[in-house]
């Protein structure tokens, strides 16, 4: 099935999502290339990639069974939803159901960008959440939760650390709602992709491993030359996290981009190759008072933190210079924080380093600690707020 073949036939779509929904995942497949959901069968335990997964309820001594719309598991639980383009098609739509009982009328039908709409879309988001807190505890955790309106867009979750059911916006709070016409994008339909058949892939910390170790390939070349040409290892790791600090800089926008990039490629030539201490030096002191940087032709924010107090730099070598350029080409934005926190430790002499308790803890070991105790409490206060204002507003 081919984007244009998909748009046609679920962009009118609206206003029966019991009907639809199977339909339109069942084609989202075809879409992204993937295969379709397996029967579900009456065994809950086979049912590892199907619609409407059972799974059973416990609040207080009463069991109650609930069912996924679709799931595969150690990957995703979705949910979907279906809104409706105008009010009128809201009333054509809840006409159709009137010869339905009451408990088989759809609920949360809303027209789309509404306040109602919006509360749908988080009603279904925390269903989806209930769905994972029911999953027995011997299967793996999905990684994703799903919240589909029908033909019109997914709202997508992730929850890499496996802590609770911590599902944040992916990859953040602006991109994590993809329109439909996203689909026509082969880089979307991967991401969608991944996430039915090997969504670990798409863990940022990954990239950010593979990131880190090339750049940590780089700068334990320098550091190695730098010792072996007479400096002591505490001042090349601080040279190197001051070098470390000013590539993250450029790359988060807290110095202009390109700048320090390119004031390496240009003090790289040959004929100005001795003058790049003398630049580095007036960089950072410039970075730490705040002020006119000649060579970045900006004026920079003071940095604080003492980083900057000592503005040492050494002379390099053609090589070495290769080296932090090649660093300094990266992604800085994707690097693991580990690579600061290793440096620092070298950088401080052992008995300063007790009396700070400066040693690196990995970010899986603070979420664990971190994310149920402070975030967790903290969303579910949010989500009840958000509820609540958006009940009062109607």
């Amino acid at each position: 099935m081919t984007y244009l073949d998909f748009e046609a036939r679920w962009k009118p779509a609206g206003g029966a999502e019991r009907a639809n929904y199977s339909l339109f995942l069942q084609d989202l497949c075809d879409l992204i290339g993937v295969t379709r959901p397996d029967p579900t069968t009456d065994n809950p335990i086979q049912d590892a990639y199907v619609l409407e997964r059972a799974v059973e309820f416990n609040d207080h001594g009463k069991r109650s069974i609930g069912r996924i719309d679709l799931y595969k598991r150690g990957c995703f639980v979705l949910e979907t939803k279906q809104g409706t383009e105008t009010p009128d098609q809201q009333k054509t739509a809840e006409r159709a159901e009137l010869g339905l009982p009451p408990e088989k009328r759809r609920k949360g039908h809303a027209v789309r960008g509404t306040t109602k709409w919006v509360q749908m879309m988080q009603t279904a988001r925390q269903q989806a959440l209930g769905y994972v807190r029911a999953l027995p505890a011997d299967e793996p955790r999905p990684l994703f939760v799903l919240v589909v309106d029908v033909g019109y867009c997914i709202d997508l979750y992730s929850n890499f650390a496996g802590v609770g059911d911590q599902f944040v916006p992916f990859p953040d709070q602006t991109r994590y709602r993809l329109p439909l016409s996203k689909l026509a994008e082969e880089e979307t339909r991967e991401m969608i992709r991944l996430i039915f058949d090997d969504p670990r892939e798409l863990d940022p910390s990954r990239r950010a491993a593979r990131v880190t170790r090339e750049l940590a390939e780089y700068l334990a070349k320098l550091s190695t030359q730098l010792e072996r040409a007479g400096h002591s290892p505490d001042l090349v790791a601080q040279f190197l996290m001051r070098c470390l600090f000013t590539m993250f800089s450029e790359d988060v926008g807290l110095i202009p981009k390109e700048s320090f990039t390119g004031m390496l490629r240009q003090y790289a030539q040959p004929d100005l190759r001795e003058f790049l201490p003398d630049a580095l030096q007036t960089l950072w002191r410039t970075m730490d008072t705040g002020g006119f940087s000649p060579d970045l032709k900006a004026r920079l924010r003071k940095f604080n933190g003492k980083l900057f107090h000592d503005a040492r730099a050494f002379t390099l070598t053609a090589d070495q210079i290769a080296l932090l350029l090649k660093a300094a080409e990266a992604d800085w934005t994707a690097v693991e924080p580990a690579i600061f926190g290793t440096l620092l430790e070298r950088a401080l002499d052992p008995r300063e380093r007790h009396s700070l308790g400066a040693h690196y803890t990995p970010r899986r070991y603070v979420e664990r600690l971190v994310l149920p105790t402070v975030l967790e409490p903290l969303r579910r206060e949010w989500a009840a707020a958000q509820a609540a204002a958006a009940q009062l507003l109607d």
